[in-house]
């Protein structure tokens, strides 16, 4: 099992955050032209397993290990074996430049909604040159199939000035230890049968699991669920707003937690993600007075607080 696989799913802190966000996503360039950034060699392949570890899982998994790794022509034959749509794109990907493209264009002609295959058209239009045809196919990569990996790196590659990926709500509360102690693939099924109970604290847990395995609109519906369920708890109301995060619009995180920090001012929560949000607008200096005020409030996130801070202090310092 990968560690992908075995990463603990609900239990983690945000300190992934801080590395991404003072970089910024740079495959497209830093300046307004992407054709500035030109990328050398093979497009890269995505693959988007969730927790799985069914054969053709652990197959497409290993693949797409040896295609990062240079060894493309094992990769090709290995994604040849799959059946899906993923592994579909990715052999056409590993087998680059030969009929690439063309063979990808076939596939966004036959599924024009799956999000494996436009992302993948997407990198092969990039790398052939036609940027404006690549952000077409991760338009409708995020059209099409919006709750899954490939929307969101299609994102990251549209919009590069912020940090890639999404932020993770983090809860002011632990789960189960007899969760904690699963492996991955078990706790996402534990979460998922605790969270069909009108419990909000158990769709918070899920949706976090939600956005960990890149399902947001999934998240973002637990997230809503649990906000419903507890309208006075900070931790609900705050996921509910985190969960709307959208590099195309942020202002629909930020128009609730704004006013949640005067309906809740005593709860680190509110700041620590205020924090956390304003560090994928980039604006660091007023990510660092946020998280600051977190840390004189309530723990655990005033000490997950102290610890993004430490964190951006060292990568700024790199």
């Amino acid at each position: 099992m990968t560690r992908r696989t075995r990463v603990i799913l609900v239990f983690a802190t945000a300190l992934a955050a801080a590395a991404g966000v003072v970089g910024g996503a740079a495959f497209l360039g830093k300046d307004d032209d992407p054709q500035a950034a030109r990328p050398k060699g093979a497009p890269p392949v995505l693959v988007d397993l969730g927790v799985r570890t069914d054969p053709e899982a652990r197959l497409l998994r290993n693949a797409a290990n040896l295609h990062a790794h240079g060894r493309r022509a094992r990769a090709q034959t290995m994604f040849a074996r799959g059946h899906s749509l993923q592994a579909q794109a990715a052999e056409a990907i590993a087998g680059w430049p030969d009929h690439s493209l063309e063979r990808l264009e076939e596939l966004g002609r036959e599924h024009p909604r799956s999000g494996a295959v436009e992302f993948h058209l997407g990198l092969a239009r990039f790398w052939s040159g036609d940027t404006n045809g690549a952000v077409e196919a991760w338009q409708a990569t995020r059209a099409g199939d919006p709750d899954s990996a490939f929307a969101v790196r299609a994102a990251d590659l549209l919009f590069r000035r912020f940090p890639p990926g999404v932020p993770t709500f983090v809860p002011s509360f632990q789960g189960p230890s007899g969760v904690r102690s699963l492996d991955a693939p078990e706790q996402l099924a534990a979460l998922k049968r605790m969270a069909r109970s009108p419990d909000p604290r158990a769709k918070l847990l899920y949706g976090v699991a939600l956005q960990r395995i890149d399902r947001p609109r999934s998240a973002r519906r637990e997230f809503s669920a649990a906000a419903r369920l507890a309208p006075r708890s900070a931790d609900a109301q705050v996921a509910d707003a985190v969960g709307r995060f959208d590099k195309d619009h942020p202002e629909r995180a930020f128009s609730r937690l704004g006013p949640l920090a005067r309906r809740f001012p005593k709860a680190a929560t509110v700041r620590f993600h205020l924090g956390l949000l304003l560090l994928w607008l980039g604006d660091v200096d007023e990510a660092k007075r946020q998280l600051t005020r977190a840390t004189r409030l309530d723990p655990p996130l005033s000490r997950e607080a102290k610890r993004l801070l430490d964190r951006l202090e060292v990568v700024q310092q790199r």
